[in-house]
């Protein structure tokens, strides 16, 4: 796995990228989609939605199956990539970058230096296999 180092990651496979705002930018995994396969829809968040680590906010549908999509952390829904609504396979094809699913104002930021770092996440997804 290629995870980019700026990345932390979650044990439900998500990953999050402070941007220079504050803000973080959310998405799924390259090993998560693999997992899912083609992706055929993605409902994303509502804008201005609160939100708990741990809680579904949006969906990811593949051929194979549905998925939900979990905040890593506390804070508000301030963006989600409109480009998903019509090529929902932008995560299969940049899951790192163009593929990204929404952007959360978070209540700390220093929340996102709780979850794993690339590293940990590979040693979790292979003791997996």
């Amino acid at each position: 796995m290629d995870i980019p180092g700026d990345l932390r990651l979650t044990a439900t496979h998500e990953w999050a990228r402070i941007n220079d705002d504050g803000t973080v930018t959310i998405g799924i995994t390259e090993h998560a989609q693999e997992q899912l396969g083609d992706l055929v829809f993605v409902e994303t968040p509502e804008l201005d939605t609160k939100c708990e680590p741990e809680q579904a906010v949006a969906v990811v549908e593949s051929v194979k199956a549905a998925s939900d999509l979990y905040a890593p952390i506390a804070g508000t829904i301030i963006d989600a990539n409109a480009d998903l609504a019509d090529s929902p396979e932008l995560i299969n094809d940049s899951p790192y970058e163009n593929g990204w699913i929404f952007k959360i104002q978070p209540d700390d930021v220093s929340d996102v230096e709780n979850l794993m770092d690339p590293d940990d996440y590979t040693n979790m997804v292979s003791a997996d296999e």
